[in-house]
Formats: C-alpha cells, structure tokens, sequence
C-alpha cells in the first residue's frame, strides 16, 4: 500500500500566546498565519477550543473565525473544534449559520466532545456538561438537522442556517468517536497530535463501520500532527524544545505562557516526565526538509489519510510562519 499524492494540507490554530506578548497580539499573528496559508497551498484553517489556558487565546472560536474569514479570500476556515457539549446547539447552528451567510462556501464546523479544558472549568462553562456529553450523538443530529432544508416544518428553527453549505466534521482522539463519525456517515478528524495511541485502531473502525449520507459518500480521514520544520534538523530540535516545555506543563499540571527554545540537552533534566513526552509525540514532524519529507512520507502511507492538517508551535511568529512555508514546499514535492 502506498500514500496517497496531492492530498490537501491544512492548519489547526490555537492562537498561542508567547511570553512577552498578548492574546491581542496573538490573535493578530493567527491572522497573519492565515493569510500566509493562504499564499502557501493550505486547504483549511481551523481553530481550536481551549479555555483557561493563559498560553492559548482560541477560546471564543467563532467570533475568532469571522476575524480570520474577514482577513482572508479563499481558504476555508472553521471550527478545530467546537467542544459541543459546552453549547446549545441551536446556538451553534446559528453561529455557523451565520457564518456561512457571511462567508458562503469557506466555513467548516468541526464538532468536539471534549471540554477543551480541566473539569473544574468545564462545569463552569456549563453546569449540566456531562449530560450532553452521554447524548453527543443526538446532539450532532440536532446540529445537522438545523442545517437542513428539511428543517422548515420543525417547531424549532435557526432560520439563519436552513441550507447553508457547513459540512460538519467528528473530531476525535478515541475510538468512541471513530464509531460516530461512521454511523453518520461524516468526514473524521483525528487528533494523532496529542492523542497519538488509538489512531490506527480508529481510523480502520471508522473506515470498516462507515455508512454513506447525504454530505459523503466514502469515509474521508484528515489526520493532524505537530509539525516543526526548519532549515537543519539542528534548529529544528532547537525549536521543538518550546513545544515539549509545553507538554510538559500539561502533564504537571503548570500554566505559563508559551517559552522561547532552549537548548535541546536541557530536556534531559526532564527525567520521568521525558516518556510522557515522547510517548505524545509519536507522530510529531520534527526536522530539516530532508528529515521531515521521509518522516511525513511513512505517515501518510501508515495512516492512508485523505488530508493532513498541521499544528505548530514556535515561539518566534515569523519562524513559526516560516515553518509553514517549508511544509507546503515538502507537500508539494511529494
């Protein structure tokens, strides 16, 4: 079996906020990235739902994506994804709907049922969270059917989306999620930048259990994996020693904005933590051109993906743009 050419690469955004900067400035250079993706060949521009993360400025994601929408022409921006059991989704439909009547054509709603957060916040954010957690899938019907046509005999209605062009995706990091996408016959996206463990197992779930609908035809996998490319391996580590102080903080718990590269040897100090690291990096793509380009060949010929989508992060903005640029030149070379 052999990977698949041409296939569409896009960007995951989580609008990082840097040490020394802002999340004014961050949500600047967010839109800034966007337009360079544009100009480099990115397909998607999708962004993530965090909260109470002070590294992280992508909480209120659809207000964020009309920012990009506005920014932009022609790259198609959306929602990385909406951790739906944090909303109605009546006001969802109508937010995207919104959207889409602003932005005809460009916006995707990518649907999430993860917090996006630790457990104290999520039930600040919504007190009854974990019933809509267990009822996601009807939920996800509850969405599709604002977006419908057919939803203008209903009692409840959002005007606003009733045939609008939304193609909602199931965002995932678990076989559960594999399962859904299939029975509904939706686009899957899975989260092998962070979630690295069940990704084989749930993409052949999904791809075996997949039933045909009314927005796809055949399973359609996009898988998303870190992504550091420089000109050297050398700089490429360096560079990479931001993201792991990063994980770091996830895995003990310590909140702080993102932190300039270090010497890559400091990692060592690591000790027990450095597994954990690894372990969540599996699937990372880290390295000069020559590195990266056979690394990201052998996963995209494991994972059979029919799409890529990229998250990077890199302290400096114009380095971590430029890190971009190099991954669609290697795209575009494969």
């Amino acid at each position: 079996m052999t990977s698949k050419k041409n296939i569409p690469y896009s960007v995951l955004e989580l609008a990082p906020v840097a040490e020394g900067s802002s999340p004014r400035e961050a949500l600047q250079h967010s839109l800034d990235l966007a337009r360079q993706a544009e100009q480099f060949g990115y397909t998607r521009f999708w962004v993530a739902e965090h909260h109470n993360m002070p590294n992280v400025a992508s909480a209120a994601t659809p207000v964020i994506i009309g920012y990009l929408a506005q920014g932009t022409t022609s790259i198609r921006i959306g929602s990385g994804g909406v951790m739906l059991p944090n909303h109605s989704p009546l006001i969802v439909s109508e937010q995207f709907g919104t959207l889409a009547s602003l932005f005809p054509g460009r916006i995707d709603l990518g649907l999430g049922r993860a917090p996006g957060t630790d457990q104290l916040t999520a039930r600040e954010i919504r007190s009854d969270r974990m019933v809509a957690v267990h009822d996601f899938p009807n939920e996800v019907k509850k969405i599709r059917q604002y977006f419908s046509a057919d939803n203008r005999n209903s009692a409840v209605r959002s005007f606003v989306s009733e045939g609008t062009d939304v193609p909602v995706w199931i965002l995932g990091s678990s076989t559960d999620s594999a399962y859904l996408a299939a029975s509904q016959g939706l686009p899957y996206a899975f989260a092998s930048h962070f979630a690295p463990a069940q990704l084989l197992a749930a993409l052949e779930i999904y791809r075996e259990n997949f039933q045909p609908s009314p927005q796809l035809d055949k399973p359609y996998v996009m898988v998303c994996s870190q992504v550091i490319a420089a000109e050297t391996d050398e700089e490429a580590e360096r560079q990479a020693t931001t993201l792991k102080r990063l994980i770091l903080g996830i895995i003990t718990g310590r909140r702080e904005l993102m932190q300039p590269p270090d010497d890559p040897s400091q990692t060592s100090a690591w000790g027990i933590f450095q597994r954990e690291i690894d372990q969540m990096l599996t699937y990372a793509l880290i390295g000069g051109r020559d590195r990266l380009s056979e690394n990201l060949k052998a996963f995209l010929e494991l994972t059979q993906a029919d799409e890529i989508m990229i998250t990077s992060h890199i302290f400096d903005h114009q380095t971590r743009v430029q890190s971009f640029k190099i991954f669609s030149e290697i795209m575009g070379d494969l």
